[in-house]
């Protein structure tokens, strides 16, 4: 199998910017649960995108998170198949989650964690259900929460506008928070200093399927819920 497989990849986002530096490109495999095929984990570093909202910039850092100066982002790919007549073996590789690992939820409590895709233009990626849902955002727990949060209505989970509104519809993503198990990123044991924010866009792969060769930077951002427009 060609390693060549076109994917944003690169090392953990620091305070570097332009992620230049003697980070190692790496793909992980694991396996997928869902229809029995890879799943491939990419990381790389997350590059700022700015909307009209108030955004809380980390100083020095790509990402626009002032509650926590080193986070690092993943993307988990799943084989999605699209046969043609020509070619009954046809698909891509689909982006099924998107994590922010080693997030610090204590730092960041009462924060709301939005991240997007971006493509080669530079353009960003619709990542929910709904007509221009270009963000996917949670809201951090006002106070770390001692175990795992899996309800997404807990975490606020919503998407929004590339210039932040928020987005009515039906959400075909879950999200999770996780504080407890292993990372990710690296395996790493969680902690409420050290958490995994999971994204799953959609789980069923009905509605939203992204080509993970279309997607050259993440962005990650934290705003405050008072300046928000949610």
């Amino acid at each position: 199998m060609s390693n060549d497989l076109n994917s944003p990849l690169s090392g953990r986002v620091t305070s570097n910017f332009g992620g230049v530096g003697r980070h190692k490109s790496k793909i992980i495999f694991g396996t997928a649960l869902i229809a029995l095929v890879p799943m491939m984990l990419s990381t790389f570093a997350a590059s700022v995108t700015v909307g009209s909202g108030n955004l809380e910039f980390g100083q020095g850092s790509q990402q626009a998170i002032a509650c926590d100066e080193n986070v690092f982002v993943a993307i988990g790919e799943e084989w999605h198949g699209s046969p043609t007549a020509q070619d009954s073996s046809a698909g891509f590789f689909r982006v099924r989650t998107l994590t922010v690992s080693n997030l610090d939820v204590e730092s960041c409590a009462g924060k709301r964690l939005r991240v997007r895709l971006v493509d080669g233009t530079s353009n960003e990626l619709q990542i929910g259900s709904a007509a221009g849902a270009t963000v996917i955002q949670v809201s951090i727990p006002q106070s770390a929460p001692a175990s795992n949060v899996t309800d997404s209505a807990q975490l606020g989970l919503s998407y929004l506008s590339g210039t932040g509104q928020l987005i009515s519809g039906v959400m075909a993503a879950t999200a999770v928070l996780n504080v407890s198990g292993t990372s990710v990123y690296d395996g790493s044991a969680l902690s409420p200093q050290s958490a995994d924010v999971t994204f799953y866009v959609d789980p069923s792969a009905a509605q939203v399927n992204i080509d993970g060769q279309m997607v050259r930077r993440a962005t990650v951002e934290t705003v405050s819920a008072s300046n928000s427009a949610q």
